[in-house]
């Protein structure tokens, strides 16, 4: 009976291994690798797209600053109709009266106290900062892309943890009844089998649900449901020698950090546009117009047609201007104090961000050997367990503790796999070198300055670059 029992118990294990290690291993045609799902999060990401749709918006910015330095022309025209009705001597007269006028004038602005030359290279510097804006959040949705795909597979991976040890309970539950049926086990024995399995069935629930939440973050992310998932890999050979040269390159190079010093240098341009308002301004301008009289009848004679044409200068010299001007001067001051502080606040921040994910990083590496070690270990001291228990030397709660052992040892190994694929991600991010070329993704690099070549020198048109 004894040997039956504990030949049942190794079949039914073995059997929910290879069906676990079946769902596990992919088909070679339909596999997802981690680079694949990178990249499609890429070109898919509708966070990803938004963010290039306002460096787009960002672009045109440095156009409408130029257009300062370009003439306005305006037309304009004019007609006025009327009926005049007058009794005299000799009668009732009636009078209709058409006067009209139409011209161009043209206006080019000569100095403005330098205010149109200082908001275009301010706005210079927020396209430049919106192209590193662009690189963090290109950083960012690659980085959530990692960490959604190895959740999914840690989350599949408990699952079927979980639900190969619903099975090996189920076959402590009836190994229980079969000897209480022969005198050789207690009630006691049956009711905690039966309470280890009921948890297990929730456990089971509970995993399933944290799966079909994690395939439901990688669909929202990546763009597409995962299919069968490769195992992923840390990118060891990406990343530095040290966390002090980590710390280095991530302070020369981080988006984070480049963005907010080319908005340094765009609030200092706005300071000395605004106090540019308070310098005399010059301009110039001409015209030409065409005015009618048309009267009937017209006993005065002034009917016809008359043209005219002008050129003028015109020298404004500000005095006071209730204050305005000098409270723009005095708030833009303030906001490149607060530009300045948000480098530092941003050196502090990816500083951290490295850190925390170099020791992450270093820790779950020696999880992963640790708990595989424990793995090993449990999985021993169970079969050394079922053996006694078998011989009336243990108990099935010793089984049932030893059985909670090796799962939990098994779902640490999981966790701690995952955390260290997703920790070497974060390292390359928080360095700022997490990008599609660093990764060799097969996809087309989105180039940003494409664009603003496009429209930063157009004088006039309604459609964007790409058409619409």
């Amino acid at each position: 009976m004894r040997g039956n029992i504990v030949s049942q118990l190794r079949s039914g294990l073995f059997a929910a291994f290879l069906a676990s290690a079946t769902i596990f291993v992919p088909s070679g045609a339909f596999a997802e690798t981690i680079s694949g799902a990178l990249a499609k999060a890429y070109q898919l990401n509708s966070q990803l797209n938004s963010a290039r749709a306002g460096v787009r918006v960002t672009d045109e910015g440095v156009a409408i600053a130029k257009s300062g330095y370009r003439p306005t022309i305006n037309g304009s025209a004019a007609i006025d109709l009327s009926t005049t009705r007058s009794r005299t001597d000799i009668g009732n007269r009636t009078t209709d009266l058409a006067t009209g006028s139409f011209g161009v004038e043209i206006r080019q602005t000569l100095f403005d106290g330098f205010q149109t030359r200082n908001n275009v290279a301010a706005a210079k510097a927020r396209v430049q900062a919106s192209n590193q804006g662009l690189r963090n959040t290109e950083q960012n949705i690659l980085f959530n892309a990692a960490s959604a795909y190895m959740d999914v597979i840690r989350d599949r991976q408990i699952a079927v943890l979980r639900e190969r040890n619903l099975k090996f309970l189920g076959e402590q539950v009836r190994s229980a009844r079969s000897r209480f049926d022969v005198g050789e086990g207690t009630r006691t024995d049956v009711a905690q089998a039966d309470a280890s399995r009921s948890a297990a069935v929730a456990q089971l629930s509970a995993a399933r649900a944290a799966a079909g939440s994690s395939e439901a973050i990688y669909r929202q992310i990546i763009g597409e449901k995962p299919t069968n998932l490769k195992a992923g890999a840390p990118l060891s050979k990406l990343l530095p020698r040290s966390l002090d040269q980590a710390v280095g390159m991530a302070t020369e190079q981080h988006p984070a950090i480049l963005a907010t010093a080319h908005l340094v240098d765009a609030a200092a341009f706005s300071v000395k546009s605004a106090e540019g308002a308070l310098l005399p301004q010059v301009s110039a301008s001409a015209g030409v117009s065409e005015s009618f009289r048309n009267a009937s009848p017209d006993p005065s004679g002034q009917n016809g047609d008359s043209t005219s044409a002008g050129v003028g200068l015109q020298l404004t010299v500000p005095i006071y201007q209730g204050g305005r001007a000098s409270a723009q001067v005095r708030q833009s001051k303030e906001s490149l104090g607060q530009a300045r502080i948000e480098v530092d606040v941003s050196r502090d921040q990816v500083r951290a961000a490295v850190t925390s994910a170099w020791t992450q990083y270093v820790a779950s590496k020696e999880a992963v050997a640790a708990n595989r070690q424990l793995v090993s270990a449990a999985q021993l001291a169970l079969n050394g367990v079922i053996e006694e228990r078998n011989v009336g030397q243990r108990t099935t709660l010793d089984v049932l503790n030893a059985q909670a052992d090796v799962i939990s040892a098994q779902i640490n190994v999981a966790s701690a796999e995952r955390d260290v694929i997703v920790a070497s991600y974060a390292i390359l991010s928080a360095t700022g070198r997490l990008s599609s070329r660093q990764l060799g993704l097969q996809v087309a690099e989105y180039r940003p300055e494409e664009h603003y070549e496009a429209v930063k020198d157009k004088w006039y048109g309604l459609r964007t670059p790409d058409g619409r």
